[in-house]
């Protein structure tokens, strides 16, 4: 038995979440399966599954961690066949780890928050961004859960603009319940007119104040990142063939939807 770190990649559309939820589909419920089918003689309690971030329903990750237990010997072998079976994850990167590795303690996270720009004051969404930055007590941007401190760090909030759309890249090293995509939220809001700033300082200050919740699917997890690990990323190969076709029916619904 040896333990290795996986990086995975998922739509999040179709998954109750990532976490294990017995008689619901999650991400981690697909992992436990794929993982059987290449490992025959264990059952999921024997891979001792550890994700490094927990991806509501309908959140994307390109580089969500998993930390397991497996038999194979060569881990481009595991890859391959891990992505040999998988309907729904892709299984992109892997390196071996300590049996005390913990993957929730992670150097930094990266996510990505999409918004259409069209009627957006692009300089006022920038502006209600660095109100994030630094340490605050995120009470009012997040889903508070039992008695889990809701003071942390923001890094930093990069609002960079494209054709059509917003993207909010967010740093820091763990982000809080919802706390993304109600900071998205408020970020829009007052963006459109809808809030002002000084709401927003008011609400960092404990003011309550709501500003609602964005949508899930709009949020991907970018990187899970380590200091003292170094993933393999085989070729793609391995997945191409699933790849292409995903692309392939999200080109067809494109294609229906612009003739509307």
């Amino acid at each position: 038995m040896r333990r290795v770190a996986i990086k995975i990649a998922y739509m999040g559309a179709g998954f109750c979440g990532s976490q294990y939820q017995p008689g619901l589909r999650t991400v981690v419920g697909d992992v436990i399966s794929d993982l059987i089918m290449v490992h025959p003689k264990r059952d999921m309690e024997w891979f001792d599954i550890k994700p490094s971030s927990r991806t509501d329903a309908g959140v994307n990750a390109l580089d969500n961690v998993i930390a397991i237990n497996t038999d194979f010997d060569d881990n481009i072998v595991l890859l391959r066949a891990l992505n040999s079976v998988s309907k729904s994850i892709f299984y992109r990167g892997i390196t071996d780890v300590s049996v005390d590795f913990n993957p929730r303690f992670a150097n930094s996270r990266v996510y990505r928050y999409v918004l259409p720009s069209d009627g957006l004051d692009i300089d006022l969404a920038k502006e209600c961004a660095r109100l994030f930055i630094g340490e605050h007590d995120f009470i009012r941007f997040c889903k508070v859960y039992e008695d889990k401190p809701t003071v942390t760090t923001m890094d930093s909030i990069d609002v960079i603009e494209k054709i059509g759309y917003l993207e909010l890249i967010f740093h820091s090293q763990y982000f809080l319940w919802n706390m993304i995509r109600k900071i998205s939220a408020a970020i829009d809001s007052v963006a459109r007119g809808r809030r002002t700033l000084d709401d927003v300082r008011r609400a960092l200050d404990g003011e309550d104040i709501q500003f609602g919740i964005a949508r899930p699917e709009a949020l991907t997890l970018m990187e899970v990142n380590y200091d003292d690990l170094s993933f393999t990323f085989p070729e793609k190969d391995a997945y191409q063939e699933r790849l292409d076709e995903e692309l392939f029916m999200i080109m067809t619904k494109n294609t229906f939807l612009s003739s509307l």
